[in-house]
């Protein structure tokens, strides 16, 4: 008995012991309620070997390039007791430890691996992580490419200041981010004795989509109108394209549009960007400006809200994480229709997919995601769907041998990567890619037509994979048809009442001359009568179709807030 209770002495002693070990590594008094979870963590660490990216291995060109980028920790998260749960052991993989506990109450870590083109960890600055992903792009348009580098993520996990630059406290510093990195690249091309003779001419355009409407965010915030011209080509009608002759030039459009940028409260983040905020630089001949060359589209992703995160909030905060969800699924889809022959590109499911329309089709094009990723234990919920949905877009698997074929890869100089593709991966290979590439041209030209087609069901049914059930539960389905009804029921009242304010603009006018009329002696009440009639006629059947677009509205949104409810009183009582 009495050395059963010495061994439960020492066993209390190492375990103190132990935990003060642990607590120092996390800077912490001694009051973290996850340190068992972070040793387990240490103790997988330790088995692993440590090869990061390091700044200097060669770049490789891919069709479709997928990374994930870990931010560090902040303050904030250091004071709440946080935990790192996420490992990058190379520059692929990276490990998720998800902690969990047993109904004995025993915890214990899940251990998820991803494998990416290209893993960042909290080291690497925006610089690094420009190099491995939009950079390769930007060459891409000098070649008549049309390329799109998008940063996903949930909100909070970095992508804002990926894209726009460095923050110290509330101001970013917009000449450290991708946007700034992509404008001095484009110029030194620009410049180059390679592309100085296709005499360019660059120009930029900013604007956002927000709740499925476009806004200039160059020009006031005004409204844009996305069209569809008889050669099935997409506009944005009325955006502002502002000629561009220097870096200061992009950097102050870049200033001017992200103050103007969409933001609200969200259930992760005070201040989150609740918009996609898409910036071009185009390329176009200086004797041909209608032409197009080539296009760089560098897009900053809306906070991936879960269905579940908003759909007990109010309903403009439930109509703004369904049209964010809807559009992230169907620019999962286009992007994974890129390197899929036969798939069907889902352009019509969202206004982001439409206006970037141009940026899937084609020989040229090329897609780069960036997947943000907060490390905390709080976020680990979120990382895992930030992940999975990244994982879908390209597929790699976590033991996969290789990326690509080695004949599919350009990789340039890490001293210099603006310089051409390394004579070493031309020649056989080349004749290869051109064949690939001839029925790639036919097959997405063929697909092209297919996304023209109206066809909600089958969009509907396409985006929503088996495995997406894992990351957006079933209700928002149910919500998403409701969401997209009273959406274009709105459109469609707006545009009514926009055009009996133009029609009462000219009614009020020929009123005016009807009624000067009268003031001739001559004049005919018969005729007076009769004109005044059929214009009050007209009168009468614009407000009441208004008045009927009014009614159903009131009523679908009647029918969205009593699902709503429905849905949060089920999750209330699945909770007891």
């Amino acid at each position: 008995m009495e050395k059963e209770r010495e061994q439960r002495r020492v066993n209390q002693q190492k375990r103190k012991e132990e935990k003060e070990q642990i607590m120092n590594k996390l800077n912490n008094d001694g009051n973290n309620p996850n340190w068992e979870f972070y040793k387990m963590i240490l103790e997988f660490q330790d088995s692993l070997q440590y090869t990061p990216l390091q700044g200097n291995e060669a770049v490789a060109d891919h069709q479709i390039c997928v990374a994930v980028r870990k931010r560090p920790m902040s303050t904030k998260e250091k004071k709440r007791c946080e935990v790192d749960v996420l490992t990058i052991p190379d520059k692929q993989t990276l490990i998720v430890h998800e902690p969990k506990v047993k109904v004995d109450l025993t915890k214990f870590l899940e251990n998820q691996t991803f494998r990416f083109d290209y893993s960042f960890d909290e080291n690497a600055d925006n610089r690094m992580v420009y190099k491995y992903t939009a950079q390769p792009l930007v060459r891409s348009i000098f070649d008549g490419g049309m390329a799109t580098c998008f940063a996903y993520g949930q909100t909070g996990s970095g992508k804002t200041h990926t894209m726009g630059g460095d923050f110290q406290g509330k101001t970013q510093d917009s000449s450290k981010g991708i946007y700034a990195y992509a404008a001095q690249d484009v110029f030194k091309l620009l410049e180059s004795p390679k592309y100085a003779g296709l005499n360019l001419l660059v120009s930029c355009s900013f604007f956002e989509i927000y709740s499925a409407k476009v806004f200039d965010l160059i020009n006031e915030k005004k409204r844009l109108q996305v069209l569809e011209d008889g050669k099935a080509e997409v506009h944005v009608k009325g955006l502002m394209e502002v000629v561009v002759n220097s870096v200061e030039d992009i950097m102050q459009l870049i200033h001017l549009g992200n103050s103007t940028r969409t933001s609200g409260t969200t259930s992760m983040n005070n201040h989150s960007s609740r918009s996609h905020a898409v910036f071009q630089i185009i390329l176009r001949p200086r004797n041909q400006t209608s032409k197009l060359h080539g296009k760089l589209s560098l897009i900053d992703l809306a906070g991936n809200e879960r269905g579940k995160d908003t759909i007990s909030s109010d309903r403009g905060t439930r109509l703004e994480g369904a049209e964010i969800n809807k559009s992230l699924l169907a620019l999962k889809e286009c992007i994974r229709a890129l390197g899929k022959p036969g798939a069907h590109l889902p352009f019509r499911s969202s206004k982001l997919t439409q206006v970037l329309r141009d940026s899937f089709i084609g020989d040229n094009a090329r897609t780069c995601m960036i997947a943000m990723i907060a490390p905390v234990f709080t976020s680990c919920e979120h990382t895992l769907n930030t992940l999975r949905y990244a994982d879908r877009v390209k597929e790699l698997g976590a033991s996969d041998g290789t990326i690509m074929e080695e004949t599919e890869l350009e990789v340039y100089d890490p001293d210099d990567p603006l310089n051409s593709p390394s004579p070493s991966r031309s020649g056989t290979g080349g004749g290869e890619k051109h064949n690939t590439g001839d029925a790639s041209k036919k097959r997405r030209s063929h697909n092209s037509s297919m996304g023209l087609l109206k066809n909600e069901d089958v969009e509907a049914k396409m985006m929503r994979t088996q495995e997406d059930e894992e990351e957006i539960q079933e209700d928002w389905y149910e919500m998403m048809p409701l969401c997209d009804e009273l959406r274009e029921m709105e459109e469609t009242m707006l545009e009514n009442v926009r055009a009996h304010i133009e029609s009462e603009m000219n009614l009020t006018e020929r009123k005016r001359n009807l009624y000067n009329a009268t003031n001739n002696p001559d004049y005919d009440i018969d005729d007076f009568s009769q004109q005044l009639e059929k214009m009050v006629d007209g009168q009468l059947d614009e407000l009441l179709k208004i008045k009927e677009d009014l009614t159903n509205i009131r009523l679908k949104i009647k029918q969205e807030e009593e699902a709503a409810q429905q849905i949060a009183t089920k999750k209330h009582n699945s909770k007891k």
